[in-house]
């Protein structure tokens, strides 16, 4: 169930989430996915282990890891 609210943004930000998700349901899913992403981190004082932190984002980054050595140029 989704939810509805109203969130202001600074008009740069807000032209870059609209260049990248440019239909309401990309704009939708691209905020949540922020947002997860944002609140799976621990906050400074709570209590969760850097292993435990690392595999609950194992996949996304590993994708971010692939990515950064896709723009290698080879020698």
């Amino acid at each position: 169930m989704n939810i509805e609210t109203l969130v202001a943004l600074p008009e740069d930000l807000k032209a870059a989430l609209d260049r990248r998700a440019p239909s309401p349901p990309e704009r939708n899913e691209l905020v949540a996915a922020a947002l997860r992403a944002y609140f799976a981190w621990p906050r400074p004082g709570e209590d969760a282990s850097d292993l435990t932190v690392i595999n609950a984002h194992a996949e996304e980054l590993n994708a971010e890891a692939e990515d950064a050595l896709s723009y290698q140029v080879p020698l």
